[in-house]
Formats: structure tokens, sequence, C-alpha cells
């Protein structure tokens, strides 16, 4: 039976839900078919020479209008993942981090805003450790302009790359400010896999395999159905992993494109 076996249900469970949200320089997502687009926002940063880059994020908001200002009527919050303190030097060299993953309608976003808390510092090469003011992001957010056109049954990574050497500045009574410069980059995967499991009681736990590294994980519907989404262009085998050994599967040679769902149809166990 194929490595990915070793794995159990409970680690299942946490790959559906969190979108596996560690580190990671490529993490997917799962979604059992809403009808509806999602969208990733993931944080990344350029080196800098500091040794910890903390910020605070508490939430992220976003509009579909690129002119709406703070009172504006609109706005819309999305939950982050782990509210709290992020080392952005921890997301260098191509390395990244899950900060939001959300179910959205169609439609366009024009506008994100970060905000922030109070607990943002900077701790340099000499150790020393000094608070970043930044007055802004904690009251109406860090502002940053996208224009992205969401559509459904896709999947949109937005990645927000932090540069922290630009970023910080150095005021002349000896106190840092953060003045982010973010680049985003924005990634519209309509790549996946759907299918039937049949019976429908096993539920088994399904692993998205590129060689020995999984993908994108999730579990069936009580009917059976299963919809895993956001998956590159490439071919992967599928594992379906029950709580019976006698009942599991792997199915290899599933082509994926970036043009639509790729349907297995019915998946007989075993």
């Amino acid at each position: 039976m194929i490595s990915v076996k070793n794995l159990t249900y409970a680690t299942a469970l946490f790959l559906a839900a969190t979108a596996f949200s560690s580190c990671s320089k490529d993490e997917e997502s799962t979604n059992n078919g809403t009808g509806k687009a999602k969208l990733q926002i993931r944080l990344t940063d350029a080196p800098g020479d500091y040794e910890e880059v903390n910020v605070d994020i508490q939430s992220v908001k976003i509009h579909s209008s690129g002119s709406a200002n703070d009172n504006d009527a609109g706005w819309q919050t999305l939950t982050v993942i782990n509210p709290g303190l992020y080392n952005l030097l921890d997301f260098a060299n191509g390395a990244d981090t899950l900060l939001v993953s959300a179910d959205l309608p169609e439609g366009t976003i024009s506008q994100i805003r970060l905000i922030l808390g109070d607990d943002n510092s900077v701790k340099l090469n000499d150790g020393t450790t000094h608070d970043l003011t930044t007055p802004s992001a904690q009251q109406s957010g860090l502002k940053l302009q996208v224009h992205t056109e969401l559509k459904k049954d896709v999947t949109y990574k937005m990645l927000l790359d932090f540069d922290a050497a630009k970023s910080i500045v150095k005021t002349g009574n000896g106190k840092y400010k953060l003045k982010p410069v973010i680049r985003v980059i924005t990634d519209a995967v309509a790549g996946g896999i759907k299918g039937d499991v049949q019976p429908d009681t096993l539920n088994p736990a399904i692993y998205v395999l590129n060689g020995n590294d999984t993908v994108a994980g999730g579990f069936t519907t009580s009917t059976g159905e299963f919809l895993i989404r956001g998956i590159n262009a490439g071919t992967y085998s599928v594992s379906f992993d029950s709580s019976v050994d006698t009942f599991d599967k792997v199915v290899p040679g599933v082509v994926v494109t970036n043009t639509g769902i790729t349907d297995m149809g019915v998946v007989t166990m075993p």
C-alpha cells in the first residue's frame, strides 16, 4: 500500500479543513462543490537584513471597488486562519503561509486591506528589538489594489509578496516605522478532480499524490461524491483510504488540466 496510508484520518480532516495552512512552497485547497469561487490569500516575503520582522495580522477585508473609503458600505471581512504574529522572514525564499481561505460568489475584488494589531516589531542583527509603528494599518488597514474577477469553481491564489527590506523605515529619532511595500500576485487555478465513491458508506480519505507528495486531500460527502479543486495541471495518483484496509484503492494516471474539473466517474472500492 502506498506510504500515504500511514497518514491518519485526523490528518486528512485537518488538510481538508485548513487547506494545508502551514508553511509550504505549494499548498492546495479542498472544497466539496459550493458553486462559488475559492479565494486563498497567502503571505510570502523577499529577504531583508533583519533577524525578525514581526507583523500582527488580525483580519483581512475585501471590496469590489478600488476607490472605496473606510466608511463605505460593501466591505467584507474574511477570517484569518491564525490571527496574530507572523515573522515575515519565515516566509522567504519561496515559502509562504495561508492567511485566508474563503468561498466567495462570482464578482470582482478590487481592494484588499490587511488589518494589523499593535504587536508589531523588528529585531535587528545586533539582537535589539524595536516596536514598529503602523497607525494607519491598525485603523483602516494596509491598502492593496488587486482588481481580480472571480468565477465559480475556480481557485484564486493571491500571494502577498511583502518586501521586508523596503518596508522598514528608520526615523530620525531612532524609531522604526512600517511602510509596507507589497506586491500582489494572483494565480487562477481551474483544475480539479471529482468523482463518486461507491459504496458511499466507506467515506474514505482521499489524497491527490504527485509521486510521494500529497498536494491535496479531503473526504466524500454522505452520498459518496467528492470535489477537490485548486490542483495545478499534471498527472496524479488518487488514493482512497478507508478504515478497512481491504477497501483501499489507488487510481494512477489521473490527468488534470487548468481548464476544468477532471471527472473520475464512479470509483468502486476496492
